[in-house]
């Protein structure tokens, strides 16, 4: 009898009792428990050369200063010259994500179906994160450019993402700790959508488009304190892979 209702408890306990938000960088994107989830920002420096430090800034990777003061007349001259960025099928791309060491699997597999890629390091250097107040952010942008070059790549592609997470205590939270024919009672619910955005830089020229797809989202993932991580990581991962084809579809026809 026992056993029958908490079962019966389990299949109704849908009303929360609690909501936890966070955001996280898909390049920083592992699970971390109820008291350690944060946000995009580095954690402290240490000696792994392939920690997580940061995101690229759009503003050092397009050559905008913001500290610069413009005229009227430089805004003329930039809309004259602007060109629209195309990129044909094939071309060689910089394939860069932002605050990685390599860019995902996932993302260079979906981008060779339409390009060559050649994978480069998105992790900042010291001094030139997007909230640094010193550095020459133009010549940061031509050094990407440049070593685009070298590589013999027409274009430079660049990608953000960030992963939004609604945690939502269920009922069940108070008795998760019962186990019930081997298996655990589900205490939390989570819902989570991948933002993601992609730039688009001419080598040669220098001009440049962004894009941003639509959102991927699951809204739908229960789970019990002894597989939260791995339940977490699995719908990182398929969100991932949802955005990615998304954005490279996108990405694709914005540029045809």
């Amino acid at each position: 009898m026992k056993l029958t209702s908490l079962l019966a408890f389990a299949c109704v306990a849908l009303l929360v009792s609690g909501c936890a938000r966070s955001q996280r960088s898909i390049s920083n994107s592992g699970y971390q428990s109820e008291t350690g989830y944060h946000s995009h920002r580095p954690q402290p420096a240490d000696n792994d050369r392939f920690a997580y430090r940061g995101e690229l800034s759009e503003f050092d990777l397009l050559g905008v200063n913001r500290n610069q003061f413009v005229t009227e007349e430089q805004i003329a001259t930039a809309l004259a010259a602007s060109q629209r960025v195309k990129l044909a099928h094939g071309e060689t791309i910089l394939l860069i994500q932002s605050g990685a060491v390599f860019p995902d699997a996932g993302m260079v597999k979906a981008m060779e179906q339409h390009f060559q890629v050649v994978p480069f390091s998105g992790v900042p250097p010291e001094g030139m994160r997007d909230d640094a107040r010193a550095g020459d952010q133009p010549a940061y942008a031509r050094t990407f450019r440049l070593a685009a070059a070298q590589a013999g790549a027409s274009h430079i592609v660049c990608y953000w993402g960030v992963v939004e997470s609604l945690r939502s205590d269920m009922n069940t939270k108070a008795v998760s700790w019962v186990p019930i024919a081997g298996w655990v009672l589900p205490d939390e619910n989570q819902a989570m959508r991948l933002r993601l955005k992609l730039a688009v830089i001419d080598v040669q020229t220098g001009s440049w488009t962004v894009v941003s797809p639509d959102a991927a989202e699951d809204r739908n993932s229960w789970s019990s304190r002894y597989n939260r991580g791995r339940v977490d990581q699995k719908q990182v991962e398929q969100l991932k892979q949802v955005a990615y084809l998304k954005g490279v579809e996108e990405l694709v026809g914005a540029v045809k």
